[in-house]
């Protein structure tokens, strides 16, 4: 049976009524005329603006990326921000992504229409800096012009609140249902952007903010001082994004002299030629730099994502080539780094916290253990960490907070932002490695170091892709599912509890018992295993996959490794059927 297309051809029409600004749009509605999945595709829904914001494919329709979507989007968030502050304003960011700046120009028309002032960077930056300038501006909200780590044909729209961390699931849930209620064309105000320069309703952020920005990446240095004689050598790749003058600019400020860029990486380019994934957690993405450091032969590989937010590295294997070090390894390394040079100098908070979510490593306990830091989970996602620096400074104890984590390479020492900054990490990262390169110490030496101390803990994760309408019912089915239908054991180990964060309990096996999570409510689910071995599955928030967390804890990582294999099988069986 044929599906109706009443509906989403009626809106193909309004379409190629109204949609007539943005000439790419026009060719491609009439590209797809009498193509009826071509238009189902576009027009079957809306684009959903979930808790982050907006992300999807640039192109024609309601289920697409485009200046009318991201218009809609933005007036929902102004009718918030007028009820909520007595005078409102915005600042926005965006990246290399396309069509970023017309995105964000079109947000910023948006808010200025509604006598909302805009704060605008007067070119591409960072996610970081764009949580900073909330906060440093004194603004109600921001906005971020991103699809982060997806691939060149999305883009994206984080929204922030005024504390600087992405909006909260209360407040993201208000603006939805303004957005829900308006017309695509005909409940939107706009006005002309250079107009709105010149009457001062849009204004661009100055350099004094990005210079007191500089400031606080700097005040997280621990021993930068050691930098400049180190002799470190860096291989630095922006992936064509927003780090590439930050990231060089810290670097510089703290004595690192020796920095080679990735040539064909190193300007804006959203078309992302030589990364079709421009993310660092994937080999792929490093390819170029792995080829730049066969030849330059740095002590460090940096790799940041388009935005900024992320940063991986790769470090000399002590065979002739590089080691690719996981996000997890990353951070344990930088906060037993922390903790350790900090409490030699006597400069640790009293009782301090570091924060972490529930799919990143467990080594951090023992460590923390051993420093005397107390240590938070919380759900998947930075706003939460952030959430925590900021009920923190509500009580007066925000520098309680020593640092925060999560496994897909997103660090943040210091609470002058509210999400993971890669232009800090890669400060911090860089003077670790500088550090223990002045006491004879390699990274490969520091990270055998690390799991002499505290075990092997090994982690990795596997997505699978469930593309188009039937797919996201697929993902529906296969969570409820593991939810009622709960495995007994993987990989031949029994499941000795369970936590179902959408019902919000944790579930002893053996003893039936169950306890409130104490996080706010969430579409995962977690499997927990003996000897701090677990499987974590959930839906990806910004993409048609479902996410898979493996994590094994052994003596040896040959063990951790075969351990892995078996949970792995096991996990494909639950959610593919194989």
């Amino acid at each position: 049976m044929q599906p109706d297309m009443t509906k989403e051809n009626e809106l193909y029409r309004l379409w190629c009524e109204n949609a007539t600004e943005d000439p790419d749009l026009v060719t491609e509605l009439k590209e797809i005329s009498g193509d009826d999945e071509a238009i189902r595709e576009r027009f079957y829904q809306d684009l959903a603006f979930g808790t982050g914001g907006l992300r999807g494919v640039l192109g024609a329709g309601t289920d697409r990326m485009n200046i009318y979507t991201v218009r809609r989007a933005t007036q929902g968030l102004a009718n918030y921000v007028k009820e909520s502050f007595e005078t409102p304003s915005v600042a926005i960011s965006y990246d290399s992504r396309i069509k970023s700046d017309t995105f964000a120009k079109a947000a910023a028309s948006v808010l200025a229409a509604n006598g909302i002032k805009v704060h605008i960077y007067a070119e591409l930056m960072p996610t970081p800096m764009l949580s900073f300038a909330v906060r440093a501006l004194g603004c109600s909200a921001g906005i971020m012009v991103t699809a982060s780590h997806n691939p060149a044909k999305y883009n994206g729209y984080k929204a922030y609140g005024a504390d600087g961390c992405q909006i909260t699931l209360d407040v993201a849930n208000t603006v939805i249902s303004k957005i829900n209620a308006l017309d695509m064309f005909n409940d939107v105000k706009s006005c002309d952007f250079d107009e709105a320069v010149k009457s001062g309703m849009i204004s661009y952020i100055g350099q004094d903010v990005i210079e007191d920005f500089y400031k606080n990446v700097l005040a997280q240095g621990i021993h930068t001082d050691v930098c400049a004689e180190s002799g470190l050598k860096i291989v630095y790749t922006p992936l064509n994004g927003t780090g590439n003058k930050p990231v060089r600019e810290i670097l510089k400020r703290i004595g690192i002299k020796d920095v080679t860029v990735v040539k064909e990486q190193e300007l804006p380019d959203g078309n992302f030629t030589t990364c079709p994934y421009p993310n660092p957690e994937i080999r792929e993405a490093l390819e170029c730099g792995l080829r730049l450091c066969d030849e330059v032969k740095p002590d460090l590989l940096l790799a940041t994502d388009p935005d900024c937010d992320r940063v991986g590295i790769a470090v000399p294997d002590g065979n002739g080539g590089y080691a690719l070090f996981s996000g997890n390894e990353v951070g344990a390394m930088l906060f037993e780094y922390i903790c350790e040079e900090r409490t030699k100098l006597g400069t640790m908070p009293k009782n301090p916290i570091a924060v972490k979510t529930i799919v990143t490593t467990d080594i951090i306990k023992p460590i923390a253990k051993a420093f005397g830091v107390q240590v938070i989970d919380v759900l998947t996602g930075f706003k939460f960490i952030g959430e925590q620096i900021g009920m923190l400074e509500a009580k007066g104890e925000e520098n309680r907070y020593l640092f925060g984590f999560e496994e897909s390479y997103g660090y943040l020492a210091g609470t002058y932002v509210r999400d993971k900054d890669a232009v800090v990490a890669s400060m911090l990262i860089v003077e670790m490695a500088a550090f223990y390169r002045t006491k004879g110490i390699s990274m490969m030496q520091a990270r055998e170091n690390l799991y002499k101390k505290y075990g092997v803990f090994k982690h990795s994760q596997e997505s699978f892709a469930f593309e188009g309408v039937s797919g996201m019912h697929k993902m529906q089915e296969i969570m409820k599912s593991l939810r009622t239908n709960a495995p007994k054991e993987i990989g031949g180990l029994p499941v000795i509890g369970t936590a179902d964060y959408l019902a919000g309990t944790i579930s002893d096996a053996q003893t039936g018992e169950t306890k409130p999570t104490g996080l706010p409510q969430s579409d995962v689910v977690s499997f927990f295993l003996p000897g701090h071995a677990s499987v974590i599955v959930r839906p990806s928030g910004t993409e048609p996959k479902i996410k898979a967390y493996y994590t094994t804890a052994c003596k040896t990582m040959a063990e951790a490794e075969a351990l892995e294999a078996k949970l792995k099988t096991d996990a494909r069986k639950m959610l593919l059927g194989e």
